[in-house]
């Protein structure tokens, strides 16, 4: 028998005797919200709303059915539901919290709604029913479903998609789009998708990682980043490369960073992620085609029209097609500055992929006249990789040097080596040819006041 204020705790729970006033019965038995932990949280509020996809299903069938009327159907569904799987006399306004929370996990984005909330986690890859691989520190892990069926899946996708004005159905099977927290998402479904639904969702840091950030983590030293500062302040032009996910993205908005603030800047992506904060920025970004196949405004467009705006310098997200020809073009004629990047595992491979992409734009030019453009308008090199332990690395700065013949020659400014137990990006002695250093005989360069050998 419990007297005053004493408490008692039962398995994962706590009671007490409380006097209630409100009630008819005085001294009746609650427990407070806080006698349950997290995850007896998430064990009632999974456990009710994974009997919703029958009730939503039924539903979603009816006339006038939206989401408001299924939102409040399914709070209906939950709350006495949730009120049944707390202990007996809970407190009614911690079902209300749950039936609340449990509301927004089911109607939102479901079991991707804790993960989206991870700031540890990076990636999500959902391959149909078969599990779910999480991305966090460069490493991958795998969870078990999380998705009792198709249909539960497609609703979480077509919630994701439906504020874009976008879908994805037989005729469009694929699609990419970007969340309100700017996000990156991927979908692709049957029948090019042999496993059913996948989604892949690439998330938005919270916080976006600085230069001096990329340096702490040993993905650049200070020595390359100085020189990489004064290849920005100097109007050289930038290609950086790497395969998916080794943080291009991150390292051109860490460049684009040493802009001076009085330039204009005018960015163009396919899904707006570069986060300048110079004041003079206009951006710009692709747009899809409709579900009738019209309406589509591609990089190339946009990169032309970017021309008649007066930049002083041009970033595009990634190049990958023919706007490779007019980014070309716009570095060689007073565009100086203007950055970009590829997919590549090398940066000789990455001057190839450009030229390939340059030919993309349907322009009836010699081969050898689009090399001497790439020889001209890239003077930069900056090629980014993993480390076998998962780790985003700059693995070598490469300057282009000049065309010789047919040969496109270049010379690594500083390159990843593994010697003397130093596993990190180190000078070669060349010296660019942007270096104030005019004595180019020197196996050394000045950046920034410092001689670096």
């Amino acid at each position: 028998i419990l007297h005053g204020d004493q408490e008692v705790r039962i398995g994962p729970f706590r009671f007490r005797i409380c006097h209630s006033p409100e009630t008819s019965i005085p001294g009746e038995e609650r427990m407070p919200a806080e006698g349950l932990t997290r995850e007896n949280e998430r064990e009632i509020m999974m456990e009710a709303i994974n009997s919703l996809p029958k009730i939503l299903d039924s539903e979603t069938g009816k006339d006038g059915g939206d989401d408001r009327e299924l939102a409040s159907r399914a709070e209906k569904h939950l709350y006495p539901r949730i009120l049944g799987l707390l202990p007996p006399h809970a407190d009614p306004k911690m079902a209300d919290d749950l039936t609340k929370k449990a509301l927004t996990h089911a109607m939102g984005l479901g079991p991707l709604h804790d993960w989206l909330n991870d700031p540890s986690i990076d990636e999500i890859m959902v391959n149909g029913l078969e599990g779910v691989y999480l991305e966090s520190g460069g490493k991958l892990t795998r969870r078990d479903p999380v998705f009792s069926d198709e249909h539960s899946l497609m609703r979480v996708i077509d919630r994701i998609l439906a504020p874009l004005g976008r879908r994805v159905d037989e005729s469009t099977p694929y699609m990419d789009g970007r969340l309100p927290d700017g996000s990156r998402i991927n979908v692709i479904i049957p029948p090019v998708s042999l496993m059913g639904p996948v989604l892949t969702i690439r998330k938005f840091p919270a916080e976006r990682l600085d230069i001096e950030k990329l340096v702490e983590l040993g993905s650049l030293t200070q020595d390359a980043t100085e020189m990489l500062a004064s290849a920005v302040h100097s109007r050289t032009n930038i290609l950086i490369s790497g395969g998916t996910g080794t943080g291009k993205t991150t390292l051109l908005n860490c460049l684009a960073s040493f802009i001076p603030e009085d330039e204009r800047i005018i960015t163009i992506e396919d899904t707006a992620e570069l986060d300048l904060h110079q004041d003079h920025v206009i951006r710009l970004e692709t747009r899809p085609p409709n579900v009738e196949g019209l309406g589509e405004i591609p990089a190339r467009d946009l990169v032309k029209n970017s021309l008649r705006m007066r930049p002083d310098r041009i970033i595009v997200g990634e190049c990958r097609g023919g706007e490779a020809m007019d980014m070309l073009q716009a570095m060689n004629t007073g565009h100086d500055g203007s950055m970009t990047t590829c997919h590549a595992n090398s940066p000789r491979d990455a001057l190839k992929r450009i030229e390939i992409m340059a030919m993309m734009a349907g322009l009836d030019i010699p081969y050898r006249a689009i090399r001497e453009q790439v020889t001209s308008a890239i003077q930069l090199v900056i090629q980014i990789s993993r480390s076998p332990e998962g780790r985003r690395i700059v693995s070598s700065i490469t300057e282009v040097d000049r065309l010789e013949g047919d040969q496109i020659l270049t010379q690594d400014i500083f390159t990843f080596r593994k010697d003397s137990g130093s596993n990190e990006l180190r000078p070669t002695g060349m010296i660019p040819s942007f270096s104030p250093q005019k004595d180019r005989k020197r196996a050394s360069f000045e950046v920034a006041g410092r001689i670096i050998k």
